[in-house]
């Protein structure tokens, strides 16, 4: 097991990681941007260093200095969290040709599944069904772009073959305006991801997001740990995740669960990773996997009682995952409400000092934040403070617990969308469980203030 873990990352995961290296007597080395001085997570660390100031691309995006901080505090591995480098298949190379452990997947692994054209060919080949549409990167020729419109039936959807987050997709319903959609994303795909690769695929009308967390060893073991919904989004952003997804069978769940499994056995992936899906009429397509961390993890780690983040530690440091399929349990609901430094209707940022900060408590209750009264939120990055999870014996017992944790929770000096998930929280459809992807645009554009 390593004696000191670097942590590449800021905000609720960096706090994150660092209790999980506690817990296993890990000293933690901490790096942070000039913005992020008086973060919690930055006065518990074993070791702090300032990378640089708050632009991301001169600290938290800056290779060179990440990887000079392990070196100068003989860091053994790098733990990269979600978002800024860790899904960058460059860093982890980098980390590890410079003698450390990348604490995620290989670079190869890293790259196959980054790029959308060859992750959809891998699973294809893997036996996990995808979205209908081309196999390949769209070419130039613009009779065959029709062409494959046409076979696949309209409305299609163009995607960047290295985009994500939501970004780097255009639907199209007529022939008309396809040639124009797909210049447009390559050149969006080109300034964005540097890569202006785009494939076109069916656009489901009224999808469910399901995902599917799995965790893979070095030693060709490889594990699925239930499934999580994650359908309330606006601009392809989650909001609400839980596990299980409402409503879907379980021998349904449980066939593309163990596909995901096989499909990680034959790629050659280890650590933690997630299978993303549209689910509708029934059946599963398969749009892209993360190969990190998720900002939902928590969901699945109260309904499986495994710490995913140390298990991507004890993975890197060449232990066996500790567990088979069959010992996997999932025991009842949980629900995670992202909690962001934002106004709840309009979504506009809010940066700025948090005057009274007082988490919600009691059976079932998890806060996972690194915020505190006159913390104040940089408006320099994402606007994500915090999450509040709930567990429960059922989906209502959780959702139950959810109303009351959220009436309980005071933030204030700053705006958040607290006040939006206690409306969706006793919103009759979320109850019922199994909205779509679309549902929560819908639902903002009727009740627009």
């Amino acid at each position: 097991m390593f004696k000191k873990i670097l942590i590449a990352n800021r905000g609720e995961i960096a706090l994150r990681i660092q209790r999980a290296c506690r817990e296993l007597g890990i000293k933690s080395v901490v790096v942070y941007s000039e913005a992020d001085r008086d973060a919690k997570y930055v006065k518990l660390a074993d070791e702090a260093v300032c990378i640089g100031p708050a632009a991301s691309a001169l600290s938290y995006l800056n290779m060179p200095a990440i990887i000079s901080t392990a070196e100068v505090t003989d860091a053994e591995a790098i733990h990269p969290g979600y978002g800024f480098l860790s899904e960058n298949a460059d860093f982890a190379e980098r980390v590890e040709r410079s003698g450390f452990t990348f604490i995620g997947p290989t670079p190869e692994c890293i790259r196959q599944m980054g790029d959308k054209v060859s992750a959809k060919q891998a699973m294809i080949k893997s036996g996990v069904p995808c979205v209908p549409g081309g196999e390949g990167a769209l070419g130039e020729d613009p009779r065959e772009i029709i062409r494959t419109a046409r076979a696949i039936g309209y409305p299609v959807i163009i995607k960047a073959a290295g985009g994500g987050g939501g970004r780097g997709m255009r639907v199209v319903h007529t022939e008309a305006a396809l040639l124009n959609a797909v210049q447009m994303t390559r050149t969006e795909a080109g300034a964005a991801f540097g890569n202006p690769s785009v494939y076109m695929e069916k656009f489901l009308q009224n999808p469910r997001h399901i995902e599917i967390q799995v965790l893979a060893d070095q030693h060709r073991n490889a594990v699925w740990l239930g499934d999580r919904d994650c359908s309330m989004q606006r601009r392809h952003q989650k909001i609400i995740e839980e596990a299980p997804a409402p409503g879907i069978p379980r021998r349904v769940i449980e066939r593309i669960g163990e596909r995901c499994a096989a499909a990680c056995k034959k790629i050659g992936y280890r650590g933690a990773g997630t299978f993303e899906f549209l689910y509708e009429n029934g059946e599963f397509f398969f749009i892209e996997m993360n190969t990190r961390i998720q900002v939902e993890h928590p969901v699945t780690e109260l309904v499986t009682g495994i710490d995913i983040v140390q298990m991507q530690i004890k993975v890197a440091a060449m232990e066996k995952l500790p567990f088979t399929q069959r010992q996997i349990e999932c025991r009842g609901h949980s629900i995670e409400c992202r909690i962001n430094a934002e106004d709840p209707y309009k979504f506009t940022p809010s940066p700025g000092r948090i005057t009274t900060w007082h988490p919600p408590g009691g059976p079932g209750v998890r806060v996972d934040s690194h915020v505190y009264t006159n913390y104040f939120v940089p408006p320099n990055y994402d606007s994500m403070i915090g999450k509040i999870i709930v567990h429960g014996d059922t989906r209502d017992q959780a959702l139950a617990r959810m109303r009351i944790a959220l009436s309980e929770t005071v933030i204030e000096g700053i705006s958040t969308n607290i006040p939006l998930h206690r409306e969706l929280m006793v919103d009759a459809k979320f109850v019922e469980g199994g909205t779509s992807i679309h549902y929560l645009e819908g639902w903002m554009s009727e009740h627009k203030r």
